[in-house]
């Protein structure tokens, strides 16, 4: 269903208006309290004149009526009167947490007055600060925000110049980078951390994980052997200590107990294992075949992980790891970067080959953090007559653009409502760039982009680069919320789009997967023709039906298709175009083919606009079990649904709901980290509504989604296919 276009220009387009006015939507201010002794969650509220409801929100761990512990930290919201009220009286926030480990103190302060626009976080940057020493030392910072001209004392810290690293060049070797290395794989393989081989190429980033194909590593050299050799080690002794046991032994070096006693006879003579008695282990080789990405997949070891707790996340028996890892029984350490069987499960997510931890973004949530998000979008009020209903709502039913930017904003305005709920406080901003380049040159002259934590938008791609080219000199990222036509290469825009060659990916992989004996059938345009290929290189035993294409008509050969049809095995029929003729008249003629004796499947690797079109039966399609990759899957009546009818008085279409999800992905990774290009690292995939997201770092070509859904008609209903 499509938004009521009346309810949206009375609700979304006026409240646009209404933003657009008012510039930035007013973010919530905190406060936190130490809890003394005698103080009730009523006598706190009363002080910060708040309700005990809203403590509450903040503050998970409290129940109302219950005695609060002395010195838990509560998180108090603000309102911006309120929290002046507080600066002015000077009111200081109280930190009883646990004492950390000294912080250096400043050797001198300078002063800085806030030009328009500022932020902590771009202040604390500028000065090469944290946010925390920034408002150590202006605590009017805890209670109100930043304002124009406010006068800040910054503390200036001692630099210590880093010691270079000596490198003697006999105990190192240069590497050259193959396409298919990534730093975990060339990390594992020289037995080394991350950070040893940074430390070894100051010229990688340590922004993000790009590796250069071609590039020369410095990398030290494998114990008694260069890469491509191999050194054996038969034997190592090991003495062992009190209360060793078979068990424990096992699990530290992967050899069952008959395999040790078998090597070391003595232990049979003298009754068992007894302390002091020397072993011969036998070595493992040292690994020198190709460790890349096709083979395995890699892991970091995080602080404070034990063998337990490392085996229960990776799915694995630690004999299995140890095996994949023989430097492991040297003990576990941080930094550690292990290997692990390409086809692992666990609870974990892969990521471009590192296994990444599961991050639940809202029970990550750093109450707290501000991000400032700027909305550059098409409303197109230079078209629009806002005084002439009928003539507006005409000019939105026409226009994409406008209809595309209305259903985004609509569900971004959900989303931060949501978000405020939360405890995420956002500054938003929303500019009309008029599908116009120079209109989007003229907005930017007059915005500092530094300022802003993300840019959502625009739609066009000439504007699009724009704003990318300009927000990379401040590195702030770029969101593009709908397919870009124009190839760019840009390092902080993010494409939050699945591309057509990712969505065609994840169907051909699919189904490669479940492919038994079928009968596959290929029906391509000329336009085509690159995808029969890709079809035929995954499926080299497919058949190929010829498509007549004249000026005004287009159609295949009725007999010689069926004369492809096999009745002992199902026709998988994949078909590929973007004319709706052709769509419609296959459609018909496999529908009418499939019988009990002949089962015919249709499928396409790109649903594009032509499957949309009228003319095509969607019982036809139904009877066919169509199936289709898709960025987008079908939304149920859910609590969103509900909001976005309660406010706006209809049913969300997918551009509402795409709306909602990106701009709550999006706000959530900056509440969680502060900074998108590093929440982005480490937070795999996320679903919300009806959209997924996975962001994939290609070189200095952005962010790439690679999130996409299995899509299939069923009983006249389209239903998501849960993938294995």
């Amino acid at each position: 269903m499509g938004i009521n276009m009346k309810l949206v220009l009375k609700n979304v387009f006026f409240v646009f208006l209404f933003a657009l006015i008012s510039n930035t939507v007013n973010a919530q201010k905190f406060t936190t309290h130490a809890v003394k002794r005698g103080e009730s969650l009523e006598s706190i509220a009363k002080q910060y004149k708040v309700s005990q409801e809203d403590i509450l929100t903040y503050n998970k761990e409290i129940k109302k009526n219950s005695p609060l512990t002395k010195s838990t930290i509560l998180v108090i919201p603000l309102d911006p009167i309120k929290a002046e009220e507080l600066a002015a009286k000077k009111t200081k926030t109280v930190d009883n947490t646990p004492a950390k480990t000294q912080q250096e103190e400043p050797i001198g302060f300078t002063t800085y007055k806030v030009k328009k626009q500022e932020t902590i976080y771009s202040i604390s940057k500028r000065f090469h600060i944290t946010e925390e020493q920034l408002k150590k030392y202006n605590p009017t910072l805890y209670a109100s925000s930043l304002k124009k001209k406010m006068v800040l004392r910054i503390p200036k810290y001692k630099r210590v110049k880093p010691k270079e690293i000596v490198i003697n060049e006999d105990d190192y070797q240069d590497y050259t980078v193959s396409a298919k290395d990534t730093r975990w794989s060339i990390a594992h393989k020289y037995g080394i951390t991350i950070d040893s081989l940074l430390a070894l190429n100051p010229s990688l980033s340590k922004s993000d994980n790009y590796l250069a194909q071609g590039s020369i590593l410095k990398l030290p050299k494998l114990a008694g052997s260069s890469v491509g050799q191999q050194q054996v080690q038969l034997y190592s002794s090991y003495t062992v200590p009190a209360g060793q046991t078979f068990y424990s032994l096992e699990k530290k070096f992967g050899y069952t107990s008959k395999e040790i006693m078998d090597l070391n006879p003595e232990i049979k003579e003298r009754g068992g294992l007894k302390e002091g008695m020397v072993l011969r282990i036998p070595e493992k080789k040292i690994e020198t075949g190709v460790i890349n990405t096709d083979n395995y997949n890699f892991y970091v070891v995080k602080p404070k992980q034990t063998e337990f707790s490392l085996t229960r996340k990776l799915g694995i028996s630690y004999r299995d790891l140890l095996s994949l890892n023989p430097d492991l029984k040297e003990g576990l350490k941080a930094g550690m970067v292990l290997k692990l069987p390409k086809n692992q499960a666990g609870d974990f997510e892969v990521k471009n080959s590192l296994v990444l931890d599961k991050v639940n973004l809202v029970d990550s949530i750093v109450v707290g953090n501000t991000s400032k998000v700027l909305f550059l979008l098409p409303f197109r009020l230079d078209k629009i007559d806002v005084s002439n209903k009928e003539d507006a709502i005409k000019k939105i039913s026409s226009r994409n653009d406008l209809k595309y930017s209305l259903g985004l904003y609509s569900g971004a305005l959900i989303a931060l409502d949501s978000l405020k709920k939360l405890g995420v406080s956002v500054d938003v901003k929303t500019l009309d760039n008029q599908l116009d380049l120079q209109k989007t040159k003229e907005l930017l002259n007059s915005e500092n982009l530094s300022s802003y934590s993300a840019v959502i938008g625009p739609l066009d791609s000439a504007s699009l680069k724009e704003v990318c080219n300009q927000a990379n000199k401040s590195n702030v990222p770029v969101v593009a919320p709908f397919p870009v036509k124009n190839a760019m290469n840009h390092n902080n825009v993010f494409f939050s789009y699945p591309s057509e060659e990712e969505q065609r990916e994840r169907i051909l992989s699919y189904l490669e997967k479940k492919i038994t004996k079928e009968n596959v059938i290929v029906i391509a345009d000329n336009d085509n023709k690159a995808v029969e290929d890709k079809i035929k290189l995954r499926f080299p035993e497919a058949k190929i039906v010829e498509i007549k294409e004249e000026k005004k008509n287009i159609a295949i050969n009725l007999d010689k298709l069926t004369e492809l049809f096999s009745e002992e095995e199902e026709n998988w029929v994949f078909l590929e175009t973007n004319n709706s003729k052709l769509i419609s008249s296959v459609s018909s003629i496999l529908n009418s083919s499939n019988t009990k004796e002949v089962v015919v499947k249709m499928f396409t690797t790109n649903r594009n606009k032509g499957f949309e079109n009228n003319v095509i039966s969607n019982m036809h399609l139904s009877n066919l079990g169509f199936t289709y990759p898709s960025a987008y899957r079908e939304v149920p009546n859910n609590s969103f649904v509900k909001k976005y009818r309660k406010r706006f008085g209809d049913t969300p279409d997918k551009y509402a709901v795409r709306g909602f999800d990106l701009t709550y992905d999006i706000l959530l990774k900056l509440a969680y980290k502060n900074n998108l290009f590093a929440a982005s690292s480490v937070v795999g995939s996320t679903e919300y509504n009806g959209n997924s997201f996975n962001y994939i770092k290609k070189g200095n070509q952005g962010y790439y989604n690679n999130s996409a859904y299995i899509m299939s008609y069923d009983d006249m209903r389209i239903k998501q296919i849960k993938e294995k």
